[in-house]
């Protein structure tokens, strides 16, 4: 079995390395000069700024490919002890990871910790609801407002109001097996489990493709854009200015535009839905401060007058040299992308100011006018994607975020490919 790999961000990369291990043969094609896609790290003025996702969870995958890639003496590990806060009604307030924590934050009032505790007693996920509906039902109005909504909605840059729980709410199906979210998050820490920790690398999240790249150069083609994908007898053809590469499966990788025009030829109805899956606009500012806060970072309540979504002390977390990393536009702002990258420094530096009581200078702004998925209503699209065998979509829309699921599914589909080929190989046998 031979398979292309179109797209050499995280994703493709775990792909192409894991069918290296199992005797697949693959091969893995970027139009870009520089691999990882999303994952995207540089210096300024001696600073490490991370311009894509700002750590990832050292998940025994993770783990497996950091020791597979020579990178462990470059990896950064964080406290997982270290707080999170929500900005809430004009401060910093903390969120609640323990019983003790949840007893005493002033996040919730009384009446909003007794009816958060009420879960249990209520219904699990429906299809018809959003994913705001469904929280709000699960653990009570002012949780949702102080909690849920910054917390979860943040992740996606998203309202969770617009969000259909038929796709947004995946993760949270699966904790609801132990019949409640609250008896699975006690069970957890009566079980005395440890959080995966949050980790980086010496010279940037970036050091990973990078490294699974080096370590599988002679299967990855960069600066090598596909321009097209067709059939071509029982597998596929994928055309670069480079030539015409015979497949039997195709892996795309791709964001959900790029992967609509490659795909017309092969499945239109297909390409169609997939130009219809919206992105949430974002744009990065890092800032450089003397503040020197203990924690993750923190969210900005919906209602809050400020335009940051959020804040990553990524100076505490990885002792980044005064590093912070600001989060503006998103689904609730969307235009903010438009805006020059002057007024963008002038508010990230304004609101870190007022919130955290410290002066601030912009060291960069990156703008994602297609950042994340949004997960909104026009995610129903993807009941109407239906691809031919041999075509697989592997991204963070057609599954789920972060880079440790991307990397589990990558995983996943190289030992499929492994065991197709393995029972494809006895009836060659037979037959020669």
């Amino acid at each position: 079995m031979t398979v292309g790999i179109v797209g050499a961000g995280i994703t493709g990369l775990a792909l192409t390395h894991y069918c290296r291990e199992r005797g697949v043969d693959a091969v893995a094609f970027e139009a870009s000069s520089e691999p990882g896609g999303v994952i995207s790290s540089s210096r300024v003025d001696g600073c490490v700024l991370e311009h894509g996702p700002q750590r990832t969870r050292l998940t025994p995958a993770i783990e497996g490919l950091v020791d597979d890639c020579g990178l462990r003496s470059d990896l950064r590990t964080a406290d997982t002890d270290l707080p999170l806060y929500v900005y809430a009604d004009g401060r910093l307030r903390q969120v609640p990871f323990s019983p003790r924590a949840f007893l005493s934050t002033d996040l919730l009032s009384l009446r909003g910790k007794v009816r958060m505790l009420a879960e249990p007693l209520t219904e699990g996920a429906r299809d018809d609801e959003t994913a705001a509906d469904y929280f709000v039902r699960k653990f009570g109005r002012e949780a949702y407002h102080n909690l849920v909504e910054p917390l979860f909605g943040g992740i996606y840059g998203s309202d969770p109001a617009e969000m259909p729980g038929k796709y947004a709410l995946q993760t949270v199906r699966k904790m609801e097996r132990s019949g409640s979210l609250v008896r699975a998050a006690v069970n957890r820490r009566l079980e005395g489990k440890e959080r995966q920790p949050p980790v980086s690398f010496d010279g940037g999240m970036a050091q990973l493709p990078q490294g699974l790249y080096e370590h599988n150069a002679d299967r990855v083609e960069l600066e090598t854009p596909v321009e097209r994908i067709a059939s071509e007898g029982t597998g596929y053809r994928l055309e670069t200015d480079e030539g015409s590469h015979a497949v039997d499966h195709v892996v795309v990788t791709t964001r959900a535009d790029v992967a609509a025009g490659l795909l017309a030829d092969v499945d239109a109805g297909s390409a169609r839905a997939l130009r219809r899956l919206y992105y949430n606009p974002l744009a990065y500012v890092h800032l450089h401060s003397e503040a020197d806060p203990a924690g993750y970072g923190y969210q900005v309540r919906h209602d809050e007058p400020l335009h940051t979504l959020g804040v990553t002390w990524n100076a505490s977390l990885f002792d980044r040299d005064g590093v912070y990393t600001c989060f503006l536009g998103g689904m609730e702002n969307p235009g903010m992308v438009d805006r020059s990258e002057r007024e963008l420094g002038r508010i990230a530096v304004e609101e870190f100011e007022a919130v955290l009581g410290a002066s601030a200078a912009v060291l960069n702004v990156t703008k994602h006018p297609r950042g994340i998925p949004a997960y909104d209503g026009s995610w129903t699209a993807m009941e109407d994607v239906n691809l031919p065998d041999g075509v697989t979509l592997a991204s963070n829309y057609a599954g789920r975020m972060g880079v440790p699921a991307r990397v589990r599914e990558a995983k996943r589909l190289a030992e499929r490919f492994a065991e197709a080929e393995a029972e494809a190989s006895p009836a060659v046998a037979a037959t020669g």
